[in-house]
Formats: structure tokens, sequence, C-alpha cells
């Protein structure tokens, strides 16, 4: 993306979000909102000046699972780059199933801002209702389900055992945390603001259960220099008639053939691959093959995309049913093995690197936070220009590679978009 056209000297809003997918979900809320959007990949190799008059700058990071030190480490110092980009008020972005453990990292990375902006109060919203998950008497549910007993409490990195946010959120932080009921936020911005403001110094859990709570919480905060929760975020942000924005130039650089990998265990993306194996071709990463060779498995995958038809839509995952997840599990717990994850992550992303840079791939949909993160940072791109939606928290976003190739991508969480989406999504750049 291009330095902006627009005079304006200070961003609006910038946000860190803690994985891939979850940067261009919030990117793509803002737009929507009428906010000129970028997301940065790489904060180190863009001078911040370059965007300081972006309506909105979402860093992206893949710090969800990392160790807290090196979590808080990264998230400070991508807040002082906004800081020092201009911005005008931030926000802290995890996923809307508050993907966390005991230990962090949402709440020690809280506090770490909370230090270095100097805020007292800081909402806790990770609602997003258009995705099926909402708050309600302070626990956190996904579709009509509490989140402990719904698939996450199964996750193998952050397993989400308890529904109730301020029992997970205090373990992590040294502040008091408050809830705030439904009842105070439908009475209206005005009573919520004054609500929030005589509220203890913490972090204040609210109530949301569809998109007219988020909007009023987003104008009773609008005085807040921190915000911190899900995608749902953005609707409380930037104008209520926003125009539909127009597709950005970058993607009329974009060529090359179609592709999909898919590196999540999801439900929803088990379905989404199972609905595309009906008309697309599609194969499955042999993990025994990539354990005893990386290389000879990525060489096997590369010929067989280039081997297909040109108008074909390749898709090529690492689950297709729960027993792949046991079985990856059970090869992550030998020591003579490498972690499962990390090598369908290595195997996918080396896999998309070597067929954008060869201009045999222009345009892939990614599956997976973690996988997201994994191909964005093989590509080398040090930003993306967010682009047309594809539903609730999914969108098409433009980027140029450290090679020099233009390339358009979905970054996909694996709970999110239609069971058809590896089918439909290229229409929107048609």
């Amino acid at each position: 993306m291009s330095p902006p056209a627009t005079e304006r000297s200070r961003m609006l809003i910038g946000a860190v979000a803690d994985d891939f997918t979850g940067a261009t979900d919030l990117a793509s809320g803002f737009r929507r909102r009428g906010l000129e959007t970028v997301v940065i990949v790489d904060p180190a190799a863009v001078e911040p000046a370059t965007y300081a008059g972006v309506d909105a700058v979402v860093v992206a990071l893949k710090s969800r699972t990392a160790p807290v030190d090196e979590a808080v480490a990264r998230s400070t110092a991508a807040l002082s780059w906004l800081v020092e980009a201009g911005a005008e008020r931030f926000a802290l972005k995890y996923c809307s199933t508050f993907d966390s453990t005991d230990e962090g990292n949402i709440g020690p990375v809280l506090d770490a801002f909370r230090d270095r902006l100097g805020v007292e109060r800081v909402i806790v919203v990770p609602a997003f209702p258009a995705n099926g998950r909402t708050v309600r008497e302070g626990r956190l549910f996904v579709g009509d389900d509490l989140l402990e007993d719904s698939p996450m409490r199964h996750h193998p990195l952050t397993p989400m055992t308890r529904s109730r946010l301020r029992d997970l959120l205090a373990p992590q932080t040294r502040a008091t945390v408050t809830e705030v009921p439904l009842q105070d936020v439908r009475a209206g911005a005005d009573a919520l603001r004054s609500t929030l403001d005589d509220a203890p110094a913490g972090y204040l859990v609210v109530d949301a259960v569809d998109d007219d709570d988020l909007v009023t919480i987003g104008r009773a905060t609008a005085h807040h220099r921190l915000l911190s929760g899900g995608a749902g975020l953005a609707l409380g942000v930037g104008a209520d008639d926003a125009p539909a924005p127009a597709l950005p130039a970058e993607f009329s650089h974009v060529t090359g053939r179609r592709l999909v990998v898919c590196g999540s265990a999801s439900a929803a993306t088990r379905g989404q691959i199972a609905h595309a194996a009906a008309t697309h071709p599609t194969r499955k990463v042999d993990l025994e093959a990539a354990t005893a060779g990386p290389a000879a498995e990525i060489a096997e995958l590369t010929a067989w995309v280039r081997g297909l038809d040109a108008d074909a839509v390749p898709v090529v995952y690492s689950v297709g049913d729960p027993s792949d997840v046991v079985a990856a599990t059970d090869r992550a717990t030998s020591d003579a093995t490498p972690d499962a994850a990390a090598l369908v992550e290595t195997v996918l992303s080396t896999l998309v690197h070597d067929l954008v840079a060869d201009g045999t791939v222009g345009r892939v949909v990614v599956a997976g936070g973690e996988t997201s993160g994994a191909v964005v940072t093989a590509l080398g791109a040090p930003a993306l220009v967010i682009g047309p939606p594809l539903g609730p928290g999914v969108c098409w976003s433009a980027a140029t590679t450290s090679g020099g190739r233009p390339v358009a991508l979905v970054l996909k969480s694996g709970n999110f978009g239609a069971a058809d989406l590896f089918s439909t999504a290229w229409e929107a750049l048609s």
C-alpha cells in the first residue's frame, strides 16, 4: 500500500492483534465502517510515519500461544510503534473465545499496555455476535453453549474449561476485574459511560449479546484511550452510514492460479474441506513422509499442484476428521518426532511460498491462525491491504512478497467462514 493521500496527521486507532487471522478480522471490520485500513506484519521493516495518516492500523503478531515474556515484549514493541505513528486510540485484539491459559497471554499483555499508556480502566469485550460469540452475566457463550461446553474445551494449546470471563482473566493479572451486566448496556450509551467511569480501576467485562450492544459500548467508550476485545470492537469505531469501499488498486496486480491450504483442526474447517472435496482436487499432508523429510513432502505437494489444470482450486489440508487430531497429538508426544503442528506449518507455508515465488499461484485461502502467521512470514510481506469481506471475520487482503510478487490472501480463523467458502471466495475478486 502506498502512503495515504489524506492530510491527517494522526491515525484514529491503532490495534495490536495476537494472531494474523484476528488482525485481518478486526481490520475488515474497520474497513466496513468506512475506515482506510492496513495491517502491518513486520513493524521493524516499516517506518511509523509511513502510515501516520491512515484511519486504522492493525499490527499482526503471532503471540497468542508464545511464552508470556515473549508475548509481552513483542506486543509492547508493537504498541510503541503505534504510539510513534501517532495513533489517537489503541486496542488489543484477542480471540472471541478468549483463548488463553492461567498464565496468559491476555492479562499480562493488557497489564503492560495499561502501564505503557497510563490508563485506569479497560473494557474486556470478546463478544462477536455475528459469529455466535456472546457474553451474558459475565459468561462467554459459543452459539447456545457455554464456552466450557463448546469444542474449545478440547483445544490442544488453550483448552477453555471455564466460561466466566472474570475467572479466566483474574489469574492472569494483578488488576481488579469487574463485571458490567447487560441491563447497564441496555440503559444507553450515556448511562453506560457513567457506569464505566464510576467502576473500580482495572478491567471491565461488559455483557453484549447483539451488534446494537457493541455499538452502544463503542459510543460509551469513545473517550477511552485503550480498548480490548474481539473483532466486534470495530462496530463502535467509524461511521454508521459509511459507503461500501471500492476494491483497493493493489488487487488489480494479482495474477496466477488459486490454492487453499488448511492447517486448522476445527470442525468448521473440516466441514469446508469436506464440502470442497466434492468438486475440487484435495490432498492431505503426509505427516509420516514430512517427518522423514519435509523437503520431499513439500516437493511432492508442489508438483501435484503444478500438474493440475490451471483453473483448478486445489485444497491441501492436514486434518480431515477427528481421528487425524488424535494421530497428530500422539505423534507430537513422541520425543523422536517433530511437533506435528510446527511440521504442518512448515510444509504449508513453504508450499505457498514456493508456488507464489515462481508465479504459479497468486490467490490463496489459508485456514488456521497459526498457519496464516506462518504463511505470511514465509512470504515476507511487510503489510496487508484489506479488501472485500467474505462474511463475518473473513476477508481478502493484498500484499507484496519480499521477492516483489503481488498476492491476494484470505487469512481465516479455523472456526469461521461458510461451508462453501473454498468454492465461493474467489467471486469477490472478479
